[in-house]
C-alpha cells in the first residue's frame, strides 16, 4: 500500500501507436509513405483502442499500484508537419478517443477539469486524468480555437514541438514567437489554459518571459546543465520559473538525463532534482514522463516504477515532505492555485 499520491504531467499514451504497429512503421524510409501509414495507424487506433490501458505500455491505467492516488496529463500528440486542417482533424479525432476512453473505463478513471475534480476522482478510488494538448498547430493559426480547446477540457498546451507553426519555433528551429503566438498566449490564460514552454527554443521562451502574465508549465523538462540537450532548461530559465511560482516536470527519457549516450539510471534523474533544488525549486518541482513518448530508463518503465520514486527520493535524502512535493503535492497546489 502505498500511502501517498503522484501527478505525471505529460504522457504520450493517448496517442501511442500500438506495438505491432510500429516495425511497419520504421521500415517506411519514403517520408510521405510514413506520414500516410502513421495518419491511417493512428486514425485506427483513435478510433478502437483503448490506448490508455493497454498492456505493455509505460503507463496503464490496469498497472497503477493499488493505493496510489494518481492524475495522469493525457497529451494530444500533434506531430510537426501537418497542414492546418490535418492538424484539426487529428486534434479531433483524439479528443474524441479520449472522452470516449473515459466513457468506457469510468471504473477505473474520471475525467477532470479542476483540483476538485482531482480530489473527487481520488476519493471514489479512480485515477484522474487531465486532457493536454503537445504542439499548438491544433489551433490553426486561429484564435477563436482556444475556446473549442478549453470546451473539450484541454487544461494545457504546448506552444510547440520541435519545429515551427503558427505559434513560434521549438527547440529543432531558431526562431522565436509569432505575433499570433503573443496573442494565442493572453488567449490562453484567459481561457484557464495553462502555457507549456516544454519544446519551446530559447528565443521562444525568452518571448514567452516578455508575454505571460501569470504561472506557467515547463511539463517535461530537465536541467541543460546537468544535460546539455537543448531541449532542457538553463539555469536562467529556472530562475524566471521559479521567481513565477511555475511548475517543472521531470522527463524520463534517456537523452534528456545523460548526453553520453549509455543507459540513464535513477541516480541520474537524481543529479537533475538535486540541480534543481540547487537553484530555489522544491516547490516548483513535479512529475513529467514522457511515457509512451519516448526511451524511458528499465527503473523508470511503468507505474509502478514511476510510484517507487518516493522511497527512492527518501533513500537520497529527502525529507518525506520534499519527496511529496515533487511527487504530487508542488503541481496540486499549482492546479489549485491557477483554478483549474
Amino acid at each position: 500500500m502505498y500511502p501517498y499520491a503522484l501527478i505525471d504531467l505529460h504522457c504520450d499514451t493517448l496517442t501511442a501507436l500500438s506495438p505491432e504497429d510500429e516495425p511497419l512503421l520504421a521500415s517506411l524510409r519514403d517520408p510521405a509513405q510514413r506520414r500516410e501509414a502513421a495518419s491511417v495507424l493512428t486514425s485506427r487506433a483513435g478510433v478502437t483502442d483503448n490506448t490508455l490501458d493497454l498492456p505493455g505500455r509505460h503507463f496503464s491505467l490496469s498497472a497503477i499500484p493499488e493505493g496510489v492516488r494518481w492524475c495522469q496529463c493525457c497529451a494530444i500528440f500533434i506531430p510537426d508537419g501537418l497542414a492546418q486542417e490535418e492538424a484539426v482533424a487529428y486534434y479531433d479525432l483524439y479528443q474524441r478517443s479520449f472522452h470516449r476512453q473515459m466513457a468506457v473505463l469510468s471504473d477505473k478513471v474520471f475525467p477532470c477539469r479542476t483540483a476538485a475534480d482531482v480530489e473527487s476522482a481520488w476519493a471514489q478510488g479512480r485515477a484522474a486524468a487531465i486532457l493536454t494538448v503537445e504542439n499548438g498547430s491544433a489551433l490553426a493559426g486561429r484564435l477563436e480555437r482556444v475556446e473549442v480547446l478549453a470546451r473539450d477540457g484541454v487544461r494545457m498546451m504546448t506552444l510547440t514541438w520541435n519545429g515551427e507553426n503558427e505559434i513560434g519555433s521549438g527547440n529543432g528551429t531558431d526562431h522565436g514567437l509569432s505575433h499570433f503566438g503573443r496573442e494565442a498566449i493572453r488567449a490562453l490564460e484567459q481561457a484557464g489554459i495553462w502555457v507549456d514552454a516544454s519544446h519551446l527554443n530559447d528565443k521562444g521562451f525568452d518571448g514567452l518571459l516578455e508575454t505571460a502574465e501569470k504561472p506557467f508549465v515547463a511539463s517535461h523538462s530537465n536541467a541543460r546543465t546537468v544535460c546539455g540537450h537543448r531541449r532542457n532548461l538553463t539555469d536562467e530559465q529556472i530562475g524566471e520559473m521559479v521567481s513565477r511560482r511555475c511548475l517543472i516536470g521531470l522527463n524520463y527519457y534517456n537523452a534528456f538525463l545523460r548526453e553520453d549516450g549509455l543507459p540513464a539510471t535513477l541516480d541520474d534523474l537524481w543529479r537533475h532534482v538535486e540541480h534543481f533544488l540547487e537553484l530555489g525549486a522544491e516547490h516548483c518541482l513535479a512529475l513529467g514522463s514522457d511515457a509512451d513518448g519516448a526511451d524511458l530508463p528499465s527503473g523508470l518503465d511503468s507505474p509502478e516504477r514511476f510510484a517507487g520514486l518516493y522511497a527512492y527520493f527518501l533513500d537520497r535524502g529527502l525529507s518525506p515532505a520534499a519527496a511529496e512535493g515533487i511527487l504530487w503535492k508542488n503541481a496540486f497546489a499549482f492546479f489549485k492555485t491557477q483554478n483549474i
